[in-house]
């Protein structure tokens, strides 16, 4: 038994090879799904026991110490 996909014509889209890929996209979705409550729990673990306590900059931050770097104006 032989399912031949057809060859690109290059003047659209392959259908065939469009069903294919979504069917594959969708079987590693349904594979990797199971491991999201245990990858969400230890990305919590990491950030409560192993995480350093940086602050998180932003740049409003950013922007008001370079203010209060730069001399007033008119000097």
């Amino acid at each position: 038994m032989s399912i031949k996909v057809s060859e690109s014509t290059g003047y659209g889209p392959n259908s065939q090879m469009s069903l294919f890929g979504y069917i594959v996209a969708l079987l590693i979705v349904l594979v990797l799904l199971p491991a999201v409550p245990v990858l969400a729990l230890a990305w919590l673990v990491w950030r409560v026991l192993f995480a350093e306590n940086e602050e998180e900059h932003s740049f409003e931050q950013w922007r008001r110490g370079r203010e209060s770097e730069r001399p007033p104006s008119g000097s």
